[in-house]
């Protein structure tokens, strides 16, 4: 199976009560379509719901990084792009970055940790075989990808002087 660089598993419409008082898609809105977008990748890598019932294993967040680019509006369409930038054997490190279907304009990129998680701790676990050999077959197939300028960036502001 050939795997897609980067992936393209999301798409997504802006819907009216995703609006607020600016006339845009609210901030909360752009990390449901980035959460919609893990589950999509965690369906493709073999962590579906089949597998966390059977496994009794999930995935958490543990850290998400959102940089907003420009405005979408209601009734707009947006795709995704999916990139694996890293992976070890209990984490996976997600890129996504969320365009404009119709203009192709950059919209937003969230940046998301993720752990695999034993639900009968609930701790920290390995991925099984399985799992860990297709995070690594994705990983492969992403390796000569550029890793996106936001990907890494923190929020930094001097710090006020009295």
């Amino acid at each position: 199976m050939t795997i897609d660089a980067p992936l393209h598993l999301h798409r997504a419409t802006v819907q009216q009560d995703w609006v607020d008082y600016n006339g845009h898609m609210n901030e909360a809105y752009y990390l449901l379509i980035f959460s919609h977008a893990t589950d999509d990748f965690m369906d493709f890598a073999g962590m579906h719901a089949a597998y966390r019932k059977r496994a009794n294993a999930s995935v958490y967040t543990l850290e998400t990084h959102i940089v907003y680019v420009l405005e979408v509006s209601v009734g707009e369409e947006v795709r995704l792009e999916t990139q694996i930038l890293g992976h070890d054997q209990k984490r996976f490190r997600l890129f996504h970055s969320m365009y404009h279907a119709g203009t192709g304009e950059l919209l937003a990129t969230g940046e998301h940790m993720l752990l695999h998680v034993d639900m009968a701790g609930p701790k920290s676990s390995p991925f099984p075989p399985d799992i860990a050999a297709k995070l690594a077959e994705i990983g492969a197939a992403h390796s000569g990808l550029p890793v996106p300028r936001q990907a890494g960036r923190s929020i930094a502001l001097p710090a006020a002087r009295p």
